[in-house]
């Protein structure tokens, strides 16, 4: 069974030991539908249902007070990403050979996906710019849309989002229907309504891929599949699709 860290959504709870880590286990591990995974991990967990207990309504979750109700949304994220795991079945992915997009970045999932710096601190909106700033999740605005230019979104809306990004050099595309740019190379906006932003890049051989917060990069969507346009890609909760915008090398800048 593969990782969920290529789905967007809820992918599991990643576990850090700090203090005096146990050797037998990596310092950073995910827990995930009753499943470990983490370097040279394949186990299950003693209490298959600790997920459970972390989303409901006596667990840790109950207290975040991130949008409302934040323990029933988790709960039905855990039952969704369940249900995805015993209904999966591996496809046979056909990538096209001849370049499409000669000005779009390659894709390189080994470059980004290094399980350090990089991965970790680097999120959608760097990769799908390809513009590495190693600040998710360590500085204010880091990895942010219009942090960089003093223009930072207000609201989780594609109203919000997509004006954010152009503050900070990227320019509406909205009329591109998927096809490649002469110059630069093409990106994509997703919203799920009040909880987050994602972003797709259009790559050199025509399809797309993403990188889910600090998770690796991936080229295939929610049900596995490859990616040849993001508006009909499983895309989970992230339901409103934006807008495509162009990316100019060297033009924008991220903070």
């Amino acid at each position: 069974m593969p990782s969920p860290e290529y789905r967007l959504g809820y992918r599991g709870l990643i576990v850090e030991q700090i203090r005096s880590p146990s050797r037998a286990l990596p310092r950073m591990f995910r827990v995930a539908a009753g499943a470990i995974y983490g370097p040279e991990l394949a186990h299950t967990i003693a209490d298959p249902e600790l997920e459970e207990f972390f989303a409901g309504p006596h667990g840790p979750a109950a207290k975040i007070k991130v949008l409302p109700d934040f323990s029933r949304f988790l709960t039905r994220q855990l039952r969704q990403l369940k249900e995805f795991r015993e209904d999966f079945e591996p496809h046979r992915q056909h990538e096209p050979h001849r370049p499409r997009c000669l000005c779009a970045p390659l894709y390189e999932p080994a470059w980004w996906n290094d399980g350090g710096q990089k991965q970790w601190h680097n999120n959608c909106y760097n990769y799908a710019c390809n513009y590495r700033t190693d600040t998710f999740r360590l500085t204010w605005g880091g990895g942010q849309p219009g942090a960089a230019s003093g223009a930072m979104y207000t609201a989780l809306t594609c109203a919000a989002v997509g004006p954010a990004a152009i503050s900070d050099g990227l320019i509406a595309n909205p009329a591109a229907h998927n096809r490649c740019p002469k110059e630069g190379h093409l990106v994509a906006l997703v919203i799920a309504p009040g909880i987050d932003f994602h972003w797709y890049r259009k790559g050199r051989n025509g399809l797309w891929s993403h990188k889910p917060g600090s998770t690796p990069v991936t080229n295939v969507d929610n049900s596995g599949h490859l990616i040849p346009d993001p508006r009909t890609a499983n895309r989970g909760m992230y339901t409103n699709f934006c807008t495509f915008m162009t990316v100019m090398h060297g033009h924008i800048k991220i903070a």
